[in-house]
C-alpha cells in the first residue's frame, strides 16, 4: 500500500526536520550514536523479502536492514556526510552473517 498524492499534499513537509533533532543531543558528540523513529509503508515485496532475509541471517534484524539500506541509498546518491560513508562502507565489506 502507497501513500496517495492526496495524503501527500496534506502532510506538514516539514515534519521530518522538525523531528530531526529529537534522536541527537550535541553535534559534538560524534562518538555517541543517536537514533530517530521512523515509520513508514513499504511495499509489500520488500517486507517479504526483508523477513526471510532476517530469517536466514539472525544476526541482523529490521533496524539494521533499515539503517543498511537508507545509508545506501543515501551514499549512492551523493550524501558526503563521513557517518553515512562509514556505515556504507562498514555494511559493504561485512558479511551478512556476522
Amino acid at each position: 500500500m502507497g501513500v496517495g498524492l492526496g495524503k501527500l499534499d496534506g502532510m506538514d513537509r516539514n515534519h521530518l526536520e522538525r523531528c530531526h533533532g529529537m534522536g541527537t543531543r550535541e553535534r559534538g558528540e560524534a562518538s555517541k550514536v543517536s537514533y530517530v523513529s521512523l515509520e513508514t509503508e513499504i511495499p509489500e515485496v520488500l517486507y517479504r523479502g526483508m523477513k526471510d532475509f532476517i530469517g536466514e541471517n539472525p544476526n541482523w534484524d529490521q533496524y539494521r536492514v533499515m539503517s543498511s539500506a537508507l545509508a545506501h541509498f543515501l551514499f549512492q546518491n551523493g550524501c558526503d556526510d563521513r557517518s553515512v560513508t562509514e556505515r556504507y562502507l562498514d555494511d559493504l565489506f561485512t558479511h551478512p552473517d556476522h
